[in-house]
């Protein structure tokens, strides 16, 4: 079946900045997405257009994105006659209307809105539900996965207003039955982790960042998995859950090394570390605490960094900056052994059939894949059916607090239970995402 019409408008992330939504229209009904915005961005991501109007939005307005969907992609792809269960037709053709490389032309947000609504649309039109349209699209079969979720639970970086230079400290209920068990246990830690923080910092260290994770004055890293493993063992779930980081460390590379006090104005330029040196900190944080994964752990064109960590840890080592779910960029890190792991953001490529190709590649390469938000969500569930639809096994997407995180863990708690009353096969990815 055909698009009928196309229309886009200016709605508003969680951050309270300017995005896209999509209504695409099918002789089935009207199919409806809206487009993430990050706040770390690596380098060399696709181009999220925005309007740079300082007088609106501090710049950040997205009407000319609008303004392309409804009068460029909207009728090219109405005149085309494709029809939307044809994904990768979809696909080509919004990449062949904008015709640059990097989406900068029509902008990667107005592209991908279309991507996604069309997604919806096909999956209607075969009578069957996003993720296992996914799956059909993508080539991955029974059983279906539900994934582990890798909950920000402390925030820093450039999500915070601490001093923290990591960015994410996440908690993955590895040891749960189900992803109905891993809520419980995630959620529970969450709590018992907000219990911990207030008792040593105050009410006010309660206080949630951009993700919904706690965001207390802490002095660094060590301070920080201090009170994951107290709020895990007073949750009752030592050993069952563990330890994912997010370093981001692109936010604090300076001259070829690494600030951790990057967000001291007055930083002192002789405690600046190297690669070596801050390898070495990640081994000794890794034999100290349940540590299991580490994303961009150097900065994402530090490669010879990348490669010589790789090779000595046993743990997953997630490429964000560094790959920015490109396939180039992905096939080069599986070549030179820079990392294991994928981190699949739809935003940072700008269409499903890409994202789908990065995800594709990277298991075909052996390494795993994380599904991820952005910290400028909306309520928009696509990743966690894209999560389910690849095989992901991890998904990220912040701690279980504030509406546009949770609403992706309530789509995954519906998809099992889809799955349970179907009497359809799947398994909870739980420890095996890592291993």
């Amino acid at each position: 079946m055909s698009v009928k019409a196309v229309h886009a408008r200016q709605i508003f992330d969680s951050r309270g900045n300017p995005t896209v939504e999509v209504d695409l229209v099918t002789a089935k009904g009207l199919f409806r997405a809206a487009v993430p915005s990050g706040a770390s961005t690596g380098v060399h991501e696709a181009v999220e257009l925005r309007d740079g109007d300082k007088s609106k939005y501090l710049g950040k307005g997205v009407s000319k994105a609008v303004e392309n969907v409804i009068k460029t992609l909207g009728p090219a792809l109405i005149d085309s006659g494709i029809k939307v269960t044809d994904q990768k037709a979809v696909d080509e053709l919004l990449l062949k209307t904008d015709g640059s490389k990097n989406k900068g032309n029509l902008g990667a947000n107005a592209i991908l809105g279309v991507s996604i609504a069309a997604a919806k649309a096909g999956a209607a039109e075969k009578g069957i539900p996003l993720y296992a349209h996914i799956a059909e699209l993508s080539g991955v079969k029974a059983p279906y996965i539900l994934p582990v979720p890798c909950m920000n639970v402390i925030n820093g970086g450039s999500h915070a207003g601490n001093a923290l230079a990591f960015q994410e400290f996440m908690i993955a209920p590895v040891g749960a039955k189900d992803f109905d068990e891993a809520m419980q246990m995630g959620t529970e830690t969450y709590h018992a982790l907000k219990t911990v923080i207030k008792k040593k910092y105050g009410i006010d260290a309660t206080n949630v960042g951009d993700e919904g994770g706690f965001a207390p004055n802490v002095s660094g890293a060590e301070e920080s998995l201090d009170l994951l493993v107290t709020a895990m063992a007073n949750a009752g779930y030592e050993g069952k859950v563990k330890i994912l980081l997010d370093v981001a460390s692109s936010e604090f590379y300076k001259d070829g090394k690494y600030d951790l006090d990057f967000k001291n104005p007055n930083s002192d330029q002789s405690k600046w570390i190297t690669g070596q040196q801050l390898a070495d900190y990640y081994h000794s944080l890794v034999e100290k605490y349940p540590i299991i994964s580490i994303e961009d752990p150097f900065d994402q064109d530090d490669w010879e960094a990348w490669k010589a960590f790789t090779a000595k840890t046993k743990i997953q080592v997630v490429g964000d900056d560094l790959t920015v779910t490109n396939p180039e960029r992905i096939k080069t890190a599986i070549e030179q052994k820079s990392c294991n792991g994928l981190l699949l953001k739809v935003n940072q490529i700008g269409s499903i059939t890409e994202s789908i190709e990065a995800s594709t590649m990277a298991h075909g390469g052996g390494w795993h894949v994380m599904t991820s938000h952005r910290s400028g969500e909306t309520e928009d569930t696509t990743i966690a059916d894209i999560a389910v639809g690849l095989g992901c096994g991890q998904i990220k997407t912040g701690a279980p607090c504030r509406s546009e995180r949770v609403a992706k863990y309530n789509q995954l708690i519906r998809i099992q239970d889809e799955l349970k009353v179907a009497g359809t096969e799947f398994k909870y990815a739980g420890s095996s995402a890592f291993a």
